[in-house]
């Protein structure tokens, strides 16, 4: 390995702050908050961890708020009522080792964990297993601000910046997408129309950090879905975004619908989305970052060698390994082994994972994979338990 390889060398962000070096982990909901909105010790120590083994930045994923629209009872809530003591604490110990820690901002929409939420959307939903009214013209405006404001706090309680979610299928995603878009007004029908609510959002929030705060957006790349969000339809989002105070676009695909295949088993091999991130490459002169599927060394040394992509993003990879970017530096586990299990259920690989973070948070991580009928039962009954102590702190959202 070549210890000059571009992975380990820093970059200066537009806003003027630096990453030591162009490897991140990417947002995961680790479902690790405490069913009141708070980070837990074990959320704070897996930070903790991934700073300690090398990474240039690390993103929280799906950071709400408002408990209205929560993705998991495992969620962060930040809002007003939050006691930031232990956000502070989260925020110090993933900033070591020169580390940089940013909270993505989420707000669940239609994809809202239906028991704590009642999901809302761009346009209403009755299918078979997804249900949600549309949001009024007025909650829409609104959606800018109250980004803007979790921004703020987050700034307030020591995080190094924010990324603002419009992909996988949750709110702001739900806007891009013809087919889950149906309005008729300035929030609907054209691509210019559809991005209105994230370009809005954008300018809300670089207004409440300053200027020298990083903010990024993650995007799909398309959603994967017939009639969906796709590709011509992203590029005109990205270029429009060149044109805002952006820092960085990280881009993604597929969606978490009901039915859909995940936006990490969505396509075969990996990495994903290269070619998008070439054609992205064309019409704008941001940072761009790529999520999905980057397994060995090779490949993300190859993305940013080539300049196709400025930061790598790992997700799986960093559950396996959390110490992996040292690794690599170290010419070790270029290659690292994935389990393998056949005949998953919906959602299971996923539920395994997510267990594979609370081995790391609680320092247990065992040398083998162990059972996934067994973590799909200990992810199933935490989310229970958070889902009745999240009921019994915020109630159900009328």
């Amino acid at each position: 390995m070549d210890t000059q390889s571009p992975l380990f060398k820093s970059l200066t962000l537009p806003c003027g702050v630096v990453l030591k070096n162009r490897i991140a982990k990417s947002a995961m909901s680790d479902s690790l908050g405490d069913g009141t909105g708070h980070p837990t010790q074990s959320q704070i120590r897996l930070y903790q961890r991934w700073a300690q083994g090398g990474l240039g930045l690390s993103i929280i994923g799906e950071v709400q708020g408002s408990p209205d629209f929560a993705e998991k009872p495992g969620n962060l809530v930040l809002d007003d009522k939050a006691d930031l003591t232990l956000f502070r604490e989260l925020a110090e110990k993933g900033r070591e080792n020169d580390s940089h820690l940013w909270l993505q901002l989420g707000h669940g929409g239609a994809l809202a964990y239906a028991p704590t939420s009642a999901p809302r959307g761009p346009s209403p939903l009755d299918l078979p297993d997804l249900n949600c009214a549309e949001m009024a013209l007025d909650t829409i405006r609104k959606v800018p601000a109250d980004f803007a404001h979790t921004a703020q706090l987050a700034q307030r309680a020591g995080f190094g910046g924010v990324q603002i979610h419009a992909a996988h299928g949750f709110l702001l995603s739900q806007f891009l997408s013809p087919l889950f878009n149906k309005r008729r007004d300035e929030y609907g029908g054209p691509i210019e129309n559809r991005m209105r609510l994230l370009i809005e959002t954008v300018d809300a929030v670089r207004a409440a950090v300053g200027p020298e705060f990083p903010v990024a957006v993650k995007l799909n790349s398309s959603d994967q879905l017939e009639g969906g969000f796709a590709e011509t339809d992203a590029l005109k989002v990205v270029a429009a975004l060149n044109a805002t105070s952006v820092d960085l676009i990280d881009i993604s695909g597929g969606t978490y619908f009901p039915g859909a295949k995940s936006a990490s088993d969505a396509v075969g091999g990996g990495p994903y989305f290269l070619e998008f991130a070439k054609r992205a490459r064309t019409v704008t002169t941001l940072p761009l970052m790529l999520t999905g599927g980057f397994k060995t060394y090779a490949q993300a040394d190859s993305a940013v060698t080539e300049g196709t992509v400025d930061i790598i993003g790992l997700a799986r990879a960093l559950a396996i390994e959390p110490s992996l970017p040292d690794l690599w530096h170290a010419n070790e586990a270029l290659s690292p082994a994935f389990p393998r299990f056949s005949e998953a259920p919906e959602g299971g690989i996923t539920a395994w994972y997510t267990m594979r973070l609370t081995e790391i948070g609680t320092d247990t991580l065992k040398p083998d994979y162990g059972d996934l009928g067994s973590a799909i039962a200990a992810y199933d009954a935490r989310d229970k338990t958070r889902t009745d102590i999240w009921l019994d702190h915020f109630g159900r959202p009328d």
